[in-house]
């Protein structure tokens, strides 16, 4: 985000819509500049609260401001439905500015804000590309906007057996990793049980659907997007167990116990680079979170370090399946 920061040689603007807005160094470098956030993502949403920026979940269809900010996501068509958005949210006369990495497709990004409103000009700098559009005077390309729109919609896969939509994890397929998982759990669990870091709600679904025995779910998401879809793809479940869509930070704990955990974690953040702290962290979590005689289930990739944190926490933790690069770990016996 540094080269955002060094754009201010043309905002005039004093009031701006940054939408997946992050926190850090680069954002309090806008000073000056009065922000309202949009993230749908919840550790980056905590962090903005707790730096005092007013922050939403997602911004009101109508709402515009003269100077519209963001960070793009590395998906393409989320990406454009995206600029798209920041089109909508642009007052007239106003600007939309985009800042991204250049290995995470800066020329592609702007390539297409230069499709949809032409371009105002473009910064440079430390490996990241800030670019601009000419003040919008609704001279941009409406059918183009409209199309980008939807580019994300939300829309049936698997053979409409589930909804799901760009940007999210393993959007349009089924993760290997969690097939592994679900094929070796045992049908046998039962009792309250929690889905951390549940995505669109493929490992929940099979749960249910595999052990009779489950009484309640709690599924645990971080990126709303993702909960919102998983609501609408358990819903076949509701009269089957109770059902909870909580949109949160794992790494932060859990406000209740359980007798089964399941999880598939993941190992990045906002940013590229493998974070194997986020999957030991969830370890933690769910330690903490489990009755006196509870079960942890989880896959990860099979180079991940998580074996020193499992058994740190849990008296037994057992290899049960190995598959594609994955390895899934029963523990028992968690440990205060």
């Amino acid at each position: 985000m540094y080269a955002l920061e060094q754009s201010s040689q043309f905002i005039s603007s004093k009031e701006a819509l940054f939408l997946r807005a992050r926190p850090g160094v680069a954002l309090r470098a806008l000073q000056g500049l009065t922000l309202r956030c949009e993230q749908s993502f919840r550790p980056a949403f905590d962090a903005l609260h707790r730096e005092g920026y007013a922050v939403e979940q997602q911004c009101e269809a109508g709402e515009t401001a003269p100077l519209v900010l963001a960070l793009p996501p590395r998906q393409k068509e989320e990406t454009r439905a995206l600029l798209a958005r920041m089109v909508a949210h642009c007052a007239p006369g106003g600007r939309i500015v985009a800042s991204v990495a250049n290995d995470e497709g800066a020329r592609s990004v702007e390539k297409d804000l230069n499709q949809l409103t032409g371009l105002g000009g473009s910064i440079t700098k430390h490996h990241c590309r800030v670019f601009w559009s000419p003040p919008l005077e609704g001279q941009h390309n409406a059918e183009l906007a409209a199309q980008w729109a939807q580019a994300d919609r939300v829309r049936p896969i698997l053979g409409g057996r589930f909804k799901s939509r760009p940007g999210v994890f393993a959007w349009d397929r089924v993760d290997a990793a969690s097939q592994l998982l679900v094929e070796a759990l045992p049908t046998t669990l039962r009792g309250t049980a929690a889905d951390l870091g549940a995505g669109w709600g493929f490992l929940s679904d099979a749960l249910l659907g595999r052990c009779a025995g489950i009484t309640a779910l709690d599924l645990y998401e971080a990126e709303a997007r993702a909960l919102d879809l998983a609501r609408d793809n358990l819903a076949a479940h509701a009269g089957r167990a109770a059902l909870a869509f909580h949109w949160h930070d794992v790494v932060a704990g859990l406000p209740k116990k359980y007798d089964v955990i399941v999880s598939n974690p993941p190992f990045h953040a906002l940013a590229r680079g493998e974070r194997p702290d986020i999957g030991r962290r969830f370890i933690e979590t769910a330690a903490s979170a489990l009755n006196r005689n509870g079960q942890l289930w989880l896959v990860a990739n099979k180079h991940l370090p998580y074996e020193a944190a499992l058994t740190s926490r849990f008296a037994d933790v057992r290899a049960v399946a190995e598959g594609g690069g994955f390895k899934v770990i029963a523990a028992t016996g968690a440990r205060a």
